[in-house]
């Protein structure tokens, strides 16, 4: 069943007074915080989903190619690769079987480690990812849905929430300065 415009009143809002009437106080807070994420995730992903739509790309393919790019080869070590997206292995191989059956990467020998293999992004797979990159910005990051401030401020929030969940050690870079 779809929509066709927002909600009168705010469910999440609504589950909260229900959890604190239903004697949940304590933990009511913690629930729409972890509720709310969630929800904004979904409307986050439904965003970029639609923004990649025309070039075929997952998100998580176009970060891994959108990773290649930026590196200084244009390659990297699967397992590298892996750690930088925060991913299980597996997905990286997922992903990198999916954009090699496109033409947009390949797998290459590592020149110096023979137990390695390189994931390497072709011509197809610069253009795919730039064109997927300009849909973006146009479409989802140059409006994420709050004023700049308000962007800063919940980048700095969750990056604080990111840390204590373990999720990185350096706290020097805990805040996210204004570009």
């Amino acid at each position: 069943m779809s929509r066709t415009g927002p909600l009168p009143r705010d469910p999440i809002a609504e589950a909260h007074r229900q959890w604190i009437e239903h004697g949940w106080g304590s933990v009511a807070d913690g629930m729409a915080l972890v509720t709310s994420l969630v929800r904004a995730q979904q409307i986050v992903m439904a965003r970029v989903d639609e923004a990649l739509k025309p070039s075929g790309l997952t998100f998580s393919r176009y970060e891994l190619l959108q990773l290649l790019s930026f590196s200084r080869t244009g390659a990297l070590p699967m397992a590298k690769a892996s750690a930088r997206l925060q991913v299980h292995p597996t997905s990286v191989t997922n992903t990198v079987d999916r954009l090699e059956a496109a033409g947009l990467v390949e797998r290459v020998p590592h020149p110096s480690d023979r137990r390695a293999t390189l994931i390497e992004i072709t011509a197809a797979g610069r253009k795919s990812v730039a064109e997927a990159t300009e849909a973006l910005n146009a479409q989802v990051f140059a409006e994420p849905g709050l004023a700049p401030g308000e962007s800063k401020q919940l980048l700095e929030l969750l990056a604080r929430f990111r840390h204590a969940a373990g999720d990185f050690d350096d706290t020097a870079n805990l805040a996210f300065h204004a570009t």
